[in-house]
This record gives structure tokens, C-alpha cells and sequence, in this order.
């Protein structure tokens, strides 16, 4: 098989290369085994203001002008709904809490994505004495309905290959690289977490970060909107709702626990008035850089090898906007801002 790219994993930065190299008519194969789960456990809110301290986002503007069109074509492609419009609600637990909002929402960069309206609370479920901020321009992304059947739909083309991928397996031509009975002219690692066993990219300082969440069923809670205290509750419809999540440093498996279950647990409980059963819990490993900004970027020595990687917390709006960065990059020679690029790692 001859294609243009090989690419290693297929999460939300395997997706949004794809989604690159489709819109660019590139021919692909994606080797995927499945042993990652961060994008599936991610919440997939997608919002520009970092609400503990009322700030925007890194690059959130120009992140959600390459995101947002990108999902909506592959809804289209794939005829799947993956974009939901649902406001956030930051709910205060003081009036000094009040008036830092109203001072941030006066701020330019923020105006236009925190409302100066304070809303009040009036669903007897929800614990909310001083109300809440609204954030606008906000939605969730189903990254379980994109990942199943974005998969599906590589399998139905021939472009996916569910196996480990075997770094011995590698040779490379003058201008190519082999791997098995695939040749290509580049690859690209978005393996996640994953990256901590490729001898490409070994001096990646990833600080990785287990996050678990609950799924739970709760007739009586009632909200249409993302709830953004201690945790985050978002609603999925049936009376289902997504609580997280947590932040564990040390604990690289992709096991659920119940410390996580009970620390969820104890935040939640506070938050609401009404009766609910825990149905689900699911965990992965989130692969953050210590800097917490992503890493993309081309091997020193081996130019047709390269990497994304570092999504974080914030994978459905950064994937996207370093994705096309990358792609521009690798066929165009543009450039790569020294904050994002591998090379800082090596420099």
C-alpha cells in the first residue's frame, strides 16, 4: 500500500490530521490499537474562558474558527451530530465572586464571551445562593459518537489498521518510510499518552494527568445547560449527566478507582438537591506538557517524522488548530510558534 501519511493513533489529534489531509486530497492510513482513552473520556466541552480565574483561553478565538467548521464537516460526512450548542454556567459561591465576573466581563478580550447578566437560580435541585455567569459561545462535542464512528468509517475506506504499532517495524527509503507493507511519505505520531514509549520523541516532558468521570442518572436534576462549580456536571440527555472530573499525577492506568468515585462524590453531593444513582465511571490519561501548551513539530534528524500531541483538558478546540498548523508546516514550510514546536524540548 502506498499512501502520503501514516498516522499513529486515533484520538482527537489522529481525527484532526485526518480531517487535514482529507481537505487537502491526501491519501492516508491511521494505525490505531485502541489504548489510549483520553479523547473518550474527555467531557468535550468546548470554552474560551478558563473559569477559576476568569481569563480567555490560549488562542481560544482563533482554535474555535478552525474547530467548530471542522466538526460541522464531519457531521455532514458522516451524517452524526456531534456539535451541541449548551451554554456554561459558572455558578458563584459569593458576592465577591459576583463582581470579579462583572469586572472580567468588562475587560475587552472578554466581553464578548462572559455575559454582564447575572442569572439566577430557580430550579430547586441545584444548589446556586448567588447564581450564576453565563459563558458564551460555548457547546460540547460528543468525542465518544466522533471517535466510534469516525473509526467505522476509516474501516469502511481501508484506512485503518487495529494494531499496536511495532517501531522495529520501521525502515526508511531515500524519500519514504516502510512500514510492513505500507510506504508513505511521512508519518505522524498522535498516540497521547502513548508517547511515552516512542524512541522518536523521547524528550517530550509530558506531566500526564488521570482524569475520571461519572455517569449518572438523575430524573429530578433537570438543567439544559453545563454546570461549572467544584466539578462539572453536563447534561447528555435521558436524565444522564457527565460529572468530573478528577486530576490524579501518579496513577498511569487507565483503571477507574473508587478514591475518584468518592472525591466526585464528595463535590457533587453539596451541588445538588436531588436523588441520583451512579451509572458509569470511565478514566484516561490526559497528555499534558508541563507548559501546558500542545506539541507538534518535525524529528531533527528524520524530516518526514513528526508529532501532536499535548492536548490536555482542552483537546476538541486545540486539535483542530494545531492540526492545520502542523499541515501547513509540513507541506508549505510554514512556521511553527517556538511555544508549540517540538524543538523546544530539544534546544
Amino acid at each position: 500500500m502506498n499512501v502520503d501519511y501514516i498516522i499513529v493513533g486515533c484520538g482527537l489529534a489522529g481525527v484532526s490530521f485526518c480531517e487535514q489531509l482529507i481537505a487537502n486530497d491526501k491519501t492516508f492510513v491511521v494505525i490505531n490499537n485502541h489504548s489510549q482513552q483520553a479523547s473518550l473520556v474527555a467531557g468535550g466541552v468546548y470554552n474560551p474562558v478558563v473559569l477559576k480565574r476568569f481569563s480567555v483561553v490560549w488562542k481560544s478565538v482563533e482554535q474555535l474558527a478552525v474547530a467548530l467548521p471542522m466538526y460541522k464537516r464531519i457531521e455532514e460526512r458522516l451524517n452524526v451530530q456531534l456539535d451541541y450548542k449548551i451554554p456554561v454556567y459558572r455558578r458563584f459561591t459569593s458576592l465577591e465572586e459576583q463582581n470579579d465576573w462583572y469586572t472580567a466581563s468588562e475587560q475587552s478580550e472578554l466581553s464578548k464571551f462572559m455575559s454582564d447578566s447575572l442569572i439566577k437560580n430557580l430550579n430547586p435541585s441545584v444548589n446556586a445562593d448567588f447564581g450564576f455567569g453565563e459563558v458564551l459561545d460555548t457547546g460540547k462535542i460528543d468525542t465518544q459518537c466522533l471517535i466510534d464512528h469516525y473509526t467505522s468509517y476509516l474501516k469502511e475506506n481501508n484506512q485503518l489498521v487495529q494494531e499496536t504499532f511495532d517501531f522495529e517495524a520501521i525502515t526508511f527509503g531515500d524519500t519514504e518510510i516502510n512500514y510492513k507493507t505500507i510506504k508513505a511519505k511521512h508519518i505522524v505520531f498522535a498516540e497521547g499518552y502513548g508517547v511515552v514509549n516512542n524512541y522518536f520523541f523521547p524528550d517530550i516532558k509530558l506531566k500526564e494527568a488521570k482524569g475520571e468521570l461519572l455517569t449518572i442518572h438523575a430524573p429530578e436534576l433537570k438543567i439544559d445547560y453545563i454546570l461549572k462549580a467544584n466539578v462539572f456536571i453536563i447534561p447528555m440527555g435521558n436524565d444522564l449527566y457527565t460529572v468530573g472530573s478528577t486530576y490524579n499525577w501518579t496513577d498511569k492506568s487507565n483503571t477507574v478507582t473508587e478514591a475518584a468515585k468518592v472525591e466526585l462524590l464528595a463535590k457533587l453531593k453539596p451541588l445538588i438537591n436531588c436523588d441520583f444513582k451512579v451509572v458509569g465511571q470511565s478514566a484516561g490519561i490526559r497528555p499534558t506538557v508541563s507548559n501546558r501548551r500542545p506539541v507538534i513539530g518535525t524529528h531533527p534528524e528524520h524530516h518526514n517524522v513528526h508529532i501532536i500531541n499535548g492536548l490536555g483538558t482542552r483537546g476538541v478546540m486545540i486539535g483542530p488548530y494545531i492540526a492545520k498548523i502542523l499541515y501547513n508546516a509540513i507541506e508549505n514550510k510554514g512556521a511553527i510558534d517556538s511555544e508549540i514546536d517540538y524543538k523546544r524540548f530539544i534546544s
